[in-house]
């Protein structure tokens, strides 16, 4: 299981995706896309999102926290890890 996390310091969202994560126990990567705005610039293109976080789990690009918080709330989450 691989799951992915790209975000930025003062992100709500990626506060809250990693909590939600942290409290079922996944474990994740995070990387920290605040001083690499060449590194977020290839991961917006390459998943066409604009916004952090970013989120991938085995190799599947998921979205943001709402998309996450939306599989967990439908019990879909369990399915992609």
């Amino acid at each position: 299981m691989s799951v992915v996390i790209y975000s930025t310091k003062n992100c709500p969202f990626c506060v809250a995706a990693k909590a939600l994560l942290e409290s079922l126990r996944i474990q994740f990567d995070e990387i920290d896309l605040t001083n690499d705005i060449e590194k977020r610039l290839e991961i917006s293109s390459k998943y066409n999102w604009r916004t952090v976080p970013m989120i991938i789990i085995n190799d599947n690009f998921v979205g943001g926290f709402d998309e996450l918080n939306n599989l967990y709330s439908e019990g879909k989450l369990e399915e992609l890890l």
